[in-house]
């Protein structure tokens, strides 16, 4: 699956959060009002070509929605990014994780649990 530039992946949260939407709700959705239509319709003309987006027209109105589930785009990205920064093991993302005290007892606590759970159901 191919990545996602900052912009791309900027207007794919709006499309993925609004399910169905304009290029004017995108950009309203993005908050800068002077933001040039032109702009945004390229970055969703591209996010059409790699297959993210589909769209359905209505004249010349064109409504677009994803192809690609968030939930599968955040996957494969995770899954690339630990293979980058942790030599594919999500173990060493966690062990990294708690050496910064980005997880507390509390947290790992709850990982266990989720970890007794899936030992159990299998």
């Amino acid at each position: 699956m191919q990545t996602l530039t900052k912009a791309e992946e900027q207007v794919m949260q709006i499309i993925w959060q609004k399910e169905r939407c304009l290029v004017r709700d995108i950009i309203e959705a993005l908050g800068d009002p002077d933001m040039p239509h032109s702009t945004v319709s390229s970055v969703v003309r591209i996010l059409e070509k790699k297959g993210f987006v589909g769209h359905k027209a209505y004249g010349k109105t064109h409504e677009y929605f994803p192809l690609v589930a968030k939930e599968t785009y955040t996957k494969n990205g995770l899954r690339q990014w630990i293979g980058n920064y942790f030599d594919g093991s999500p173990r060493q993302l966690v062990s990294f994780l708690v050496e910064e005290n980005q997880l507390n007892l509390k947290d790992l606590d709850q990982l266990m649990k989720q970890l007794e759970n899936l030992k159990k159901s299998k």
